[in-house]
Formats: C-alpha cells, sequence, structure tokens
C-alpha cells in the first residue's frame, strides 16, 4: 500500500504557468525564475507598472493599521518594499520578520534595507510559506505580496499563516487577480503577452520568467476563489479591495 501512495504521490501534478509539471518540481521551477531575475527586480516591477505597484504597497499597509510594538511577518517579502513600511510603523519596541523560500531574493531584501539603515527591528528568514517555522499564535500581522500565486499549495500555505497568526491578528494578501472593470480584461492581456515578456528579455535576458508571470497571474484563484480558500484555512471576516480596477486586490482577514 505504502508503494502504491508513493507512485500516487509521484504522479501528482500542478500548474507551472501554463504548463504541467510534478507536484514536487514547482518550488524549484520557481526558484529558478527569481534566482534569474533577482539583480533586477525591483528595475522590472517599477517599469512593469510604471511604478504603481508602490501605490499598491502603500495602500495595503495602510490599511493593516500597525501599531508601535506589533509583531509582523512579511512573507515572501522578497526585496523588502513591505517590511520597510512595516519597521516604520511598528517602530523599535516592535519587530519585522522579512522571510522568503528563494535565498537570492531574500539577500536583495537584506542588502537593500541594510544599505538604507534599516535594522534595527528588521529579522530575514528563509522559510517556505507552506511549513512557516514559527511558534503558534506569533505575529500581529501576516502580508504576503504577489507571492502567494507562486506557493505550490496554497490551501497548505494558508493554514500555516493562521497556525502563526495571533487571535486578533490579520492576514493581507495583496497579489494580481481579475479585472473587473469591462473592457479592462482584453486590454491587460495584450499587454501581460505581448508586452511583459519583452520588457524582461531586454532588461533581464530572461523574456520566459515574464512569460511565466503573465500565465501564473491567470492561473491565480480570482477574487471570490480567494476569499473563500481564506476563510476555509480560518481566517473571518475576509474583505476584499479591488486595486487598479481588478487587476490587483488586497485581502485582508482576521483570526478570531
Amino acid at each position: 500500500m505504502r508503494g502504491l501512495g508513493a507512485m500516487q504521490e509521484k504522479q501528482k501534478s500542478t500548474h507551472f504557468g501554463y504548463r504541467s509539471v510534478d507536484w514536487q518540481d514547482k518550488e524549484k521551477e520557481v526558484k529558478k525564475v527569481f534566482s534569474s531575475v533577482a539583480s533586477k527586480y525591483d528595475v522590472m516591477n517599477d517599469l512593469m507598472s510604471a511604478g504603481i505597484h508602490r501605490l499598491w504597497k502603500r495602500y495595503a499597509m495602510a490599511k493593516g493599521h500597525l501599531r508601535a510594538g506589533h509583531r509582523v511577518l512579511d512573507l515572501a517579502g522578497g526585496s523588502g518594499d513591505l517590511t520597510r513600511l512595516a519597521s516604520r510603523q511598528v517602530g523599535p519596541s516592535g519587530e519585522v520578520i522579512l522571510a522568503d523560500i528563494n535565498a537570492d531574493m531574500l539577500e536583495v531584501g537584506r542588502s537593500r534595507l541594510l544599505n538604507e539603515g534599516i535594522f534595527q527591528n528588521v529579522s530575514f528568514v528563509q522559510a517556505n510559506a507552506q511549513t512557516l517555522p514559527f511558534p503558534e499564535s506569533y505575529f500581529d500581522c501576516i502580508t504576503i505580496a504577489f507571492g502567494l500565486r507562486n506557493v505550490t499549495d496554497k490551501d497548505e500555505a494558508l493554514r500555516s499563516i493562521y497556525r502563526v497568526c495571533k487571535p486578533g491578528g490579520k492576514l493581507m494578501v495583496l497579489e494580481f487577480s481579475k479585472p473587473v472593470v469591462p473592457g479592462l480584461g482584453p486590454i491587460y492581456d495584450w499587454y501581460s503577452f505581448n508586452i511583459l515578456p519583452k520588457i524582461g528579455g531586454l532588461v533581464t535576458n530572461d523574456s520566459e520568467s515574464y512569460q511565466y508571470l503573465a500565465e501564473s497571474i491567470r492561473m491565480h484563484p480570482d477574487q471570490e476563489t480567494l476569499k473563500s480558500m481564506i476563510e476555509t484555512a480560518g481566517f473571518d471576516e475576509c474583505e476584499v479591495h479591488n486595486l487598479t480596477g481588478g487587476i490587483v486586490a488586497l485581502h485582508i482577514a482576521w483570526k478570531y
């Protein structure tokens, strides 16, 4: 029986963009993408969104209502945009942990924040969202911006996040989503599949990673589906805030 179970697990597959890959291989494929683009990650974010990603992140952190002394986990924190904002809000008595599964992205975030003098209340941890290495009920707020769609098992990650969130704490998921403004979808699709890979090829010499980006966005759950997943993991009162016509959505939910 164990042999059959192992065979079934080996045959289990998931999506990597539009491609089907073995379940255990997705993490490695995602790692290749982010290791390839890490050094140009911030430049590409500015180019792809015309700088609007900074407004999305500021909006999210304003909605977080963090206070002095709060403990925050910036999951899939990458180059540290949310960590920087959270660090200012929680002050010297608070704590922010920037966690990312990718060592190259984590190093980019660490170097960037240290160079800016942000280190007194910030620490860095390489961690998988599906198996977070933190105590139960540890964080007042957990953020994950543009990272959940890359996780192999999103349901397991949300359960792991719920475990380490304090009662009374909150989860904030900022992620690409489904446009809700009539007529925006086709324009967004054309831009994503015709322009993004070309920009990626010119700036990072890696158009394939940005083809994956466009595909991964389309494979990610829409606003209502993700809301249901978050609530199924145990969180309550999940709010959905559509930004830029639904190209991006902010989900906020509480643990009671």
